[in-house]
This record gives C-alpha cells, structure tokens and sequence, in this order.
C-alpha cells in the first residue's frame, strides 16, 4: 500500500503539472509534447486502479494517434501567433462563460460525494457481474449496448477531425507537374504514336 500512494502521488504531481505546462507553454509544439507526458501519467494512475485496458487505450490511442496528430498539424501549419493573440479580448467573454460552465461541473462532481455518500460504493461496479469478468469485458458491454450511439457519435468526431487536419495541412503548389488519370484516358492512338518507315542502313 505504501507503494501503490507513492506511485500516486507522483503519478498525480506529473499529470498537474504537465496539466500546467501544456497551457502555460508559449511553443505550441512543447505543449503538444507536455501533452504526451500527461497522457502517460493519466495511463499510470488507471493502471493503479486496476483498468489497464483504459491505460493501454491512453497510450495506443491518444499518444500513438492523437497526440501525434496534434504535433503533426502544429509542426505543418503556418500559423501567426501574433495575428491570433490580437482577436483574444474579443472572444475573453465566451471563454470566461465556457470556463464558469465547466468549474460548476467539475464543482458538481466532486460535491457529489459529500452529497451523496452512497454513490462512491457504485462507482467502481459498471456491471452487475464485475466480480467475474475483467473490466475490459465489463467496458465493452457497456460501450456496445448502453452507449453504442454515443461511442459511433465520437467515432464520427474523431473521423471529422482527420479530415479536418488534412485538408489544412494540404499544399497547393504551382507549377508541380501531377498525374492526370483522365487526360491520359482520353488520348488517342493517333496522337501519341507515330509510325515511320526507315529503310535498312538508316536511322531514325
């Protein structure tokens, strides 16, 4: 046990602080790699609750894909930092509602448990049966049945943003030369083959 809170505490310090860091960075790309950093810390405090598929899905998913994703499209896009901090103070009142909406949520959960004392011994029983199944079997009976049109709705969401991340990151070049599959179709024999007839001894 003394093991297990030491793991927590570190991992917990090193998820706050790259927490910090990923919004306090002024290099968009440090922040992307503070962002890897907490994934990893976030995979080790679900390892030490015992959910080792969601610390699997931390690190194959969000490190693997989406974090390099973010790195990817940060590195390729050329974007004036100045030209986006002068727009700030129009959009300070929206963020600062977003920000009050998500305090009063976190502010909720976490009032939860003094409100309802009882809720913490349901917490960790998503099935009836978590007894004798493992919480990755226990997971997918809940993602596939309860919430399968929520899970295909982030799916979409996820496939949008890849789209999105392509069409920005694609360059139009002026004076590149590219295959053109239905100009080449429409050529005629007549055009690109010419017969000669060369006599013996002679060249073309």
């Amino acid at each position: 046990m003394i093991l297990q809170g030491i793991a927590f505490y570190v991992f917990a310090a090193l998820l706050v602080a790259s927490g910090v860091m990923v919004i306090s960075s002024r290099n968009p790309v440090h922040s992307v790699l503070f962002l890897i950093l907490a994934f990893f810390q976030a995979a080790g405090l679900c390892l030490l609750m015992g959910a080792e598929f969601i610390a699997m899905i931390l690190v194959i998913v969000y490190v693997g894909a989406v974090a390099v994703l973010f790195l990817f499209v940060v590195m390729m896009l050329d974007i004036n930092f100045r030209e986006l901090r002068q727009g700030a103070m129009e959009v300070l009142p929206l963020g600062g509602l977003i920000g009050l909406i998500l305090f009063a949520e976190l502010a909720a959960v976490l009032g939860g448990w003094i409100v309802a004392p009882g809720v913490e011994k349901l917490a960790g029983s998503p099935t009836p049966s978590i007894d004798t199944v493992s919480n990755t079997v226990a997971l997918g009976r809940l993602m596939y049945t309860q919430y399968v049109y929520l899970f295909q709705a982030c799916g979409i969401v996820l496939l949008v943003a890849m789209i999105g991340a392509i069409v920005l990151t694609l360059r139009h070049r002026v004076g590149v030369r590219k295959q053109d599959i239905g100009a080449q179709l429409a050529r005629r024999r007549d055009e690109v083959v010419a017969i000669r007839k060369v006599t013996t001894g002679e060249g073309v």
